[in-house]
């Protein structure tokens, strides 16, 4: 009778731990739709801007990230989701975090011919520390419509054109 019990409890430890072993986030069979978009949204890299920028993933907006070493000064674009056009925005400035050297500046708005009254594409900040040749990392975010936007970037030096010629 202990070796019945003892298979019984082999059996069900057995049982228990295959149970155990399916994925949690594995995709069902009728989720190709949902998954492809996932990947579209995630997996995705639209290169240089129309300005010549890093472009940034921020919510249902795009951004691109611009220097201009000369004049210590960044200027962010809005644009559409299609990374195409300018997108006017109802914020009056933006903040830019940059990860080395640490700091943090606001990005003034200083709309462009067409923006609509109010709203504004370009934001602007002066800093020193933007006279400096190199490819910042940061964080752009700011409140948009009354909700938070937030989305970090990485400048890449691009084989066709040198840093500070943009």
């Amino acid at each position: 009778m202990n070796l019945k019990l003892l298979g019984l409890g082999v059996l069900l430890v057995g049982l228990s731990a295959v149970g155990c072993n399916k994925p949690a986030d594995a995709p069902k069979a009728d989720d190709k739709k949902g998954e492809k978009a996932a990947k579209k949204d995630d997996d995705h890299d639209h290169g240089e801007g129309p300005h010549g920028g890093t472009i940034i993933e921020l919510g249902k907006y795009h951004a691109e990230f611009c220097m201009d070493h000369g004049k210590k000064q960044a200027t962010v674009y809005i644009l559409d989701g299609k990374v195409k056009n300018a997108e006017p925005i109802s914020a009056a400035k933006l903040s830019l975090s940059i990860k080395q050297p640490p700091f943090q500046v606001d990005l003034v708005a200083v709309p462009q011919d067409g923006d609509p009254k109010g709203k504004s594409s370009r934001f602007v900040a002066t800093h020193d520390n933007f006279g400096k040749e190199q490819e910042f990392e940061g964080t752009v975010s700011g409140e948009i419509d009354g909700k938070p936007y937030l989305g970090d970037f990485k400048e890449e030096e691009h084989k066709d054109h040198k840093h500070g010629k943009k």
